[in-house]
């Protein structure tokens, strides 16, 4: 049963990291690019954690918390940046 609930979800992310491959590209504006590319980097830590979860091992916890955090710092830093550009 648990297969079957892998592979769903696994498709859906496979779909969201394709949507954020497009606004990457086709993203009008850097805040654009970096929020589709922290989403990417979060749908890379869900997919390892979906492993560990089938495999039944916590081997690539460290890198999904330093990966989430890391993720949401680089993104923090870019708005912050692009707002005070804009306020300049």
């Amino acid at each position: 049963m648990i297969e079957v609930v892998i592979w769903i979800c696994g498709s859906l992310l496979a779909l969201g990291g394709i949507a954020c491959l497009i606004r990457v590209v086709k993203g009008p504006s850097i805040l654009d690019r970096v929020l589709a590319l922290d989403v990417m980097l979060l749908i890379i830590s869900a997919a390892l954690c979906l492993e560990m979860a089938l495999n039944r091992h916590t081997d690539y916890l460290l890198f999904v918390v330093a990966a989430c955090t890391l993720g949401f710092i680089g993104s923090v830093t870019v708005s912050r940046y692009v707002s005070d550009q804009r306020n300049a």
